[in-house]
Parts: structure tokens; C-alpha cells; sequence
């Protein structure tokens, strides 16, 4: 009601701002005439038009009457002159105590059985157009008011307030407004009446005013017991539907978080269970896929430390078997070194020089075999084998061997794993230069390159099939793994334990030709020092 009285008001203030505002009509109504038909010409030329074209627009607009203290004009069709009858009416005293010219809403009069409402306001917008008084005042439909004000859904009373509280307009027709000023405050409402009041106009020309609203309570509860079965109906909508949604998700959330918590018990308990429920997109599905990765790498990091564990006893409990069997192999060495002491000095007491020196050299052999308290000798060590078993290898075959070897000096002090050379030159020897009737060379260098020590041998014995060649270079690339052979196998399974990949080994070998060797280890540590590995 407030909103729809609003419109109808502005409706009219806005037309007056049109009449204010338009020079052409403000220079007509200030124009001294010196015959009536000079106004009947200005007024059937611009005045009529004006006045006339507002009407079939705004149906809410009753009247618009511009007064007008201009004698020469005539006063009919919209246009009056300002009389003292004039002046002594209320909206005129109202408009000459504004002191702007901003427009007023104001009650002007009855007409016997209906009230009227008018926007009244100066034109006095231009200056050089004031010397005469110009008023416009713009009547509404008195039906448009009560339309509005008597479109109440619920039987009650609405009451139009002004600035001071006084009652412009009401539906009440116990209240005789019409003909004397009645304060709102002074009207007696029944005691169980419900009042309903709006915010005050903001707008200047309906400052302060209100619209008010007396409904009985009785009313009020009978349209509230007509809606009672809807809100009923909806209420237990709203209730039992958000209740089963609220039941059906706690019940997912604590059946699926107690799964959760017993499968936690059970991997307490070393049950490493998984959960056996489709994923899910929410955060439980997220936390159950979560805890059945964390179980099975438990499960797995468990049997990979418990399987490592029974293989690290596995191989402690193989090693001292081997040092126990060691310490009892020493035995007949022992003896064995004690004897060839004795030959050695009987040889010498019957001047057997030559016997006794390759007796000494097998002496020194047996008594370097017998400590095996570390894995790594130096190079310098290890030539001394070498020299020992080739001192042997001569005595054995005479001129049929020729043997050259040849060490760097910066390569004597460098560690490598015991007996890894000998068996080469064993090999070569024994299976290379022995089956030779006229004999046959072997030549050894050993020197340092970069990190490494690389180790050569060549010779010019039988040399070795393809067969012999495929089946070495087979146990080259194949995993390690501990077997019963000795020799070169032997030497490549301890090669892989000690440098896994990081060592070289290469075999050339053409029958009736010879053999070549090409072993290349890392550098392990200098000798005096800490041996790298060891």
C-alpha cells in the first residue's frame, strides 16, 4: 500500500516538475495581453494542449489547475486567477509558508462525500518569469486513494498519517476524519488489535508521513488456522525428510569408521586384514583406500625385513661353518709347512740349492695361505704369490716357461681382494703353457689408471675353444651365486660380492694362439691405511 501510494504521488509531483520546468508556458502565463484574443489565440495554440495531455496518461491525476494573478488572461480550461478566496484556503497558506519551491501533498477540501488530495507548487523555476504569482495545483482521484488503502486482505483499518501524526485518510469509519483534525494517538483501539506500521516516508513532499495497520488478533489466527494443515503437512516435510537424510549419512559415517577402527585393531594384533568395500569419493572412501595401502606396505616392509633378517642368519650361521671348517683345515697345512721347513734345511745341509729355494717358495706359500684374518692384500703381496707359484712353474717345466712381469710403482701400494691375480696366471700355466711341447711365454703388467687397477696377462699357449669362451663369459654375466669351483669362477663370484657391476673382466682367447686377460676392479684403499670395503 505504502509502495502503490508512493507512485501515485510521484505520478503527480512529476508532472508538476514538467510545468515548473517549461519556459514556453511559464513566458504564456507571465505575458501581459491587451485584448482577450490574443490569450484565446496563445491558449488554443499551446495552453489547452498542455493542460489536456496529462489526463489520459496518468489516470490517478483528477484535475491540474494553474493559478495565476495575470488580470488580462481568461480564467477557464485549467486556468484561475488567484483571488482572496483563494488565499484563504489551506493548501494555499501551506504552499506560502514552504519556503522552497519544492511541491507539497496536502488535503484541499471535499466535495461533499468524497476528500481531495492535491500536489501543489510555485512555478517560479525562472527568474525573469516571477513577476507574477503562479501557483499549479494537481488534484487525485480520490478512488485511486481508497482502491489503494481498501486493498487489505484481512478485515482491519488503515490510517494515513502526516508529519504531526494527524490523520490524513482511514478506512475507519468509526473515526470522523474528514471534518476536524484527528491525532492517531488519540484513537482507542480494541485491546487484543495488532498493529502494523510502516517506515516513514523518506521523500521531502511526504516527509515523516506513515501508513498504519489495525488488524483484530482474532482475524490474524483465523488465517493462520486456514493455512494450519499446510504448515502441518510442510513442517513434517521438513522434518522428516532432512531427519532420514541426517539418520542415512550418520549411519554410513559410523559403520564405515568402525570398520575402520577394528581393521586398526587388528593390524595392533598383526592381522594385516584390508577392508573389502567399494572406494568412495568422500573423505571416509579417501581414508579407507589410504589405510589399505598403509597396511599393505606394513605387510610387505614386514616380510621384506623378516625375510632379510632369516637370510642375514642364514649367512652368519654359513660363515662361522666356513671359519670353523678353515680353522680345522689349517691343521694339516700346519703340519704340512713344518715338514717342508725341514726338508728346505736338510737340502741346504747337503748343499741342494736349487731344491731348497723352490721348497721355500712353497713354504711361503702354505704360511701366507694359513692367515686369512683379512680379505684385502696390497698388489706388492700379491706379486709375491705370483712370483712364488711362477719360481715353482719353472722348476716343474724348466725352459719350457717364460714368464716377464711387470709392476707399476704407484700401483704395489694399492688393496685388492687376496688371490684375485693368481689363479689367472695358475690358469695360464697349467692349462695354457704345459700342454706345449716347445713351451711358452707369459707376460703380466699390472699398473693404475684413473680409480682402477688394471690387471693384463697374455700367453702363447693352447688358448681355449668357443665352447670353453661361452661358458666362461655365461658365468661373467650371470647373477653371483656360491658353487664348488674354483679357479676363475671363484674369482669372479668374490669380484660380484665385493664391487657388484663396478668391476671389468674380459677373456680373448683363439686356439693354438693364445690367451688374453683384461681385469679392471676398483681402486679398494692404499696399504698402511684404511682399507675402503674391508
Amino acid at each position: 500500500m505504502k509502495n502503490e501510494f508512493l507512485n501515485e504521488v510521484e505520478d503527480a509531483v512529476s508532472v508538476s516538475t514538467v510545468f515548473n520546468t517549461d519556459h514556453l508556458l511559464n513566458e504564456i502565463l507571465e505575458t501581459k495581453y491587451d485584448n482577450p484574443v490574443d490569450y484565446i489565440e496563445a491558449y488554443d495554440s499551446y495552453l489547452r494542449r498542455v493542460l489536456n495531455s496529462y489526463g489520459p496518461i496518468y489516470y490517478s491525476l483528477k484535475a491540474i489547475t494553474v493559478y495565476v494573478d495575470n488580470p488580462t488572461m481568461l480564467y477557464a480550461g485549467g486556468i484561475a486567477m488567484i483571488t482572496p478566496e483563494t488565499k484563504e484556503t489551506d493548501w494555499y497558506k501551506a504552499i506560502q509558508e514552504n519556503p522552497s519551491s519544492r511541491p507539497i501533498f496536502i488535503r484541499t477540501g471535499s466535495d461533499g462525500m468524497q476528500d481531495t488530495y492535491s500536489v501543489v507548487r510555485k512555478m517560479d523555476n525562472y527568474v525573469p518569469y516571477n513577476e507574477r504569482e503562479k501557483i499549479l495545483k494537481i488534484d487525485l482521484d480520490s478512488s485511486a486513494i481508497r482502491r489503494i488503502f481498501g486493498n487489505l486482505n484481512l478485515q482491519g483499518d488503515i490510517y494515513l498519517l502526516n508529519d504531526q501524526g494527524r490523520v490524513e485518510y482511514t478506512t475507519d469509519h468509526t473515526v470522523n476524519w474528514e471534518e476536524g483534525h484527528v491525532f492517531y494517538d488519540n484513537i482507542i483501539h480494541a485491546k487484543d488489535a495488532i498493529e502494523f506500521q510502516t517506515d516513514a516516508f523518506t521523500v521531502g513532499f511526504l516527509d515523516k508521513w506513515r501508513v498504519i495497520g489495525i488488524v483484530e488478533e482474532s482475524e490474524v489466527f483465523e488465517e493462520v488456522r486456514k493455512s494450519r494443515g499446510l504448515v502441518i503437512v510442510l513442517a513434517c516435510i521438513n522434518s522428516i525428510i532432512p531427519t532420514a537424510m541426517i539418520v542415512w549419512i550418520t549411519r554410513s559415517l559410523h559403520v564405515r569408521l568402525g570398520l575402520i577402527l577394528r581393521h586398526m585393531k587388528k593390524v595392533k594384533i598383526q592381522n594385516f586384514a584390508l577392508i573389502k568395500q567399494a572406494e568412495t569419493r568422500d573423505e571416509i572412501g579417501q581414508l579407507t583406500g589410504e589405510f589399505n595401502r598403509m597396511t599393505e606396505q606394513i605387510k610387505n616392509l614386514i616380510n621384506d625385513v623378516y625375510v632379510a633378517d632369516i637370510q642375514k642368519k642364514s649367512l652368519e650361521l654359513k660363515r662361522r661353518q666356513a671359519q670353523l671348517h678353515a680353522l680345522q683345515s689349517q691343521i694339516n697345512p700346519h703340519f704340512l709347512f713344518n715338514a717342508l721347513e725341514t726338508i728346505r734345511m736338510r737340502s741346504l745341509m747337503k748343499k741342494e740349492t736349487e731344491t731348497a729355494k723352490i721348497i721355500h717358495h712353497m713354504a711361503k706359500i702354505f704360511r701366507n695361505s694359513l692367515v686369512w684374518s683379512k680379505d684385502m692384500t696390497s698388489v706388492r703381496e700379491e706379486m709375491e704369490f705370483i712370483h712364488c707359484f711362477l719360481e715353482i712353474q719353472k722348476y716343474r717345466f724348466g725352459d719350457r716357461l717364460t714368464y716377464h712381469v711387470q709392476a707399476d710403482d704407484e700401483a704395489l701400494s694399492c688393496m685388492i681382494p687376496k688371490l684375485t691375480f693368481l689363479p689367472f696366471v695358475e690358469n695360464a700355466s697349467i692349462h695354457g703353457i704345459e700342454p706345449l711341447k716347445s713351451g711358452g711365454l707369459i707376460d703380466i703388467h699390472i699398473f693404475k689408471e684413473s680409480e682402477h687397477i688394471v690387471f693384463t696377462l697374455k700367453d702363447n699357449g693352447v688358448g681355449m675353444d668357443d665352447q670353453k669362451l661361452e661358458q666362461l663369459q655365461k658365468y661373467i654375466e650371470s647373477e653371483p651365486e656360491m658353487g664348488d669351483r674354483i679357479g676363475i669362477p671363484n674369482v669372479i663370484y668374490r669380484l660380484k660380492l665385493y664391487y657388484g657391476k663396478e668391476f671389468d673382466i674380459r677373456l680373448d682367447s683363439i686356439p693354438e694362439i693364445g690367451t688374453r686377460v683384461l681385469l679392471r676392479i676398483p681402486i679398494a684403499g692404499q696399504e698402511g691405511g684404511r682399507v675402503q670395503g674391508e
